[in-house]
């Protein structure tokens, strides 16, 4: 049976996890500032690193601002699928009511009630589809920013090599080009950079992204288990579990028709004491009477007193 100890709070978890790895790596970058700042800003003879190297950078910071919303929505949830078990648990006839009426499992509890007042068979196969569906787009941004980093990383090597080339035909079309030579270095150094750029942001995001893969399909879990083992039994009815209730209800028969013998051989019990009470109670009465009329006698007979003769 799902309870709310079986139930942690997984996506907060990974979300302190993302603040942690994101201030450690901004003091990582303030400690080697200068040394960061020689490959990505000096002696740059063209945008084309700053430009293709902030772009990656700003696809990585688009996507980590995106998984920790879903991380702080599905953090959310997780809270309200924690309440509205308490209730269930509590036996609230709304266990609904103190969560908020848009959150997944406050949806779930209230169209399983609709088609339950409406005589509609429930298909959780088909509700746990649509939901999985629905969820799965909160990811897309992120999935697409993931694919994408380490192809923005060749895209720079590819370009900062074309930089290179026009640096080296240049040297070979001028015997003595300082320029030429220059522009193959800034290639060159700018390939490294963007290549390096798009390793770190890749890693960083992919190992984020997958636990917020992982933070989603915990909660969906939770979810469909709470469905099964908890609202599918309150809002189906099906043979086997009508078989079930009428056996638990043969049963409790059973036991009430044991219940009423057993009274049935009480009563008759007390019946016969009551004959047998009354059987004596008529003969102490005889008894009674019959001394009542000597003691009258022997009154007459002593004191001479006048009245009918006893014979």
């Amino acid at each position: 049976m799902t309870s709310t100890n079986e139930m942690s709070p997984y996506s907060r978890k990974i979300l302190i996890r993302m603040l942690i790895a994101l201030i450690l790596s901004a003091i990582l970058l303030l400690l080697n500032y200068d040394l960061l700042s020689t490959i990505y800003l000096s002696n740059q003879l063209t945008h084309v690193g700053i430009i293709i190297n902030g772009g990656i950078f700003a696809l990585f910071i688009a996507g980590m601002v995106k998984m920790a919303l879903g991380l702080a929505y599905y953090a959310k949830e997780e809270q309200a699928l924690r309440t509205f078990v308490e209730c269930l648990d509590d036996g609230n006839n709304d266990p609904a009511a103190d969560i908020a009426s848009d959150s997944v499992i406050a949806r779930r509890y209230t169209t399983m009630q609709r088609l339950f007042n409406h005589n509609t068979p429930i298909n959780h196969s088909a509700m746990a589809a649509s939901l999985l569906a629905r969820e799965s787009t909160r990811g897309g941004t992120p999935r697409f920013i993931n694919n994408i980093l380490i192809l923005g990383g060749v895209f720079g090597t590819i370009v900062s090599l074309s930089i290179a080339l026009v640096g080296a035909s240049d040297m070979l079309q001028n015997a003595i080009s300082s320029s030429g030579m220059g522009m193959v270095i800034h290639g060159m150094s700018t390939a490294l950079a963007t290549t390096i750029t798009a390793i770190l942001c890749y890693m960083l995001h992919g190992y984020f992204f997958n636990a917020f893969g992982d933070v989603q399909t915990n909660f969906l879990g939770s979810i469909e288990e709470v469905t099964s083992i908890r609202l599918m039994p309150m809002f189906q009815i099906e043979q086997k579990t009508i078989d079930y209730r009428i056996a638990d209800l043969l049963k409790a028969m059973a036991e009430m028709i044991r219940r009423i013998d057993d009274g049935q051989g009480g009563v008759l019990s007390i019946t016969e004491r009551l004959e047998v009470l009354l059987d004596r109670l008529e003969n102490e009465h005889s008894d009674v009477k019959s001394d009542l009329g000597d003691i009258r006698k022997l009154l007459r007979d002593g004191f001479r007193l006048p009245g009918e003769e006893i014979s």
